[in-house]
């Protein structure tokens, strides 16, 4: 007779981390599409166009929300695995 498999992991799909990640990864969207916050030329930034320089800012700012949105979902599967959260 054939030994029963383990059941599924049942847990919610939609968890307050990845709700949290999510929003990082929505959040340079939401500020690159709305251009009427930024279509601007003051303030400078050391004779940089606002439009300019915010944009720049938000590269910094993606990269930084990417790598947190990553190590969220990385550390929440380890953890559902059973593995030890780092």
């Amino acid at each position: 007779m054939a030994e029963k498999a383990a059941p599924p992991d049942r847990r919610p799909v939609v968890t307050p981390t990845r709700v949290v990640a999510g929003l990082c990864l929505l959040a340079p969207f939401v500020a690159m599409l709305w251009v009427s916050s930024y279509a601007r030329i003051e303030p400078t930034l050391i004779g940089i166009p606002f439009f300019y320089w915010y944009q720049m800012a938000w590269v910094l700012i993606s990269t930084a929300l990417t790598a947190l949105a990553y190590k969220l979902v990385q550390r929440e599967q380890r953890a559902r695995k059973g593995g030890a959260d780092r």
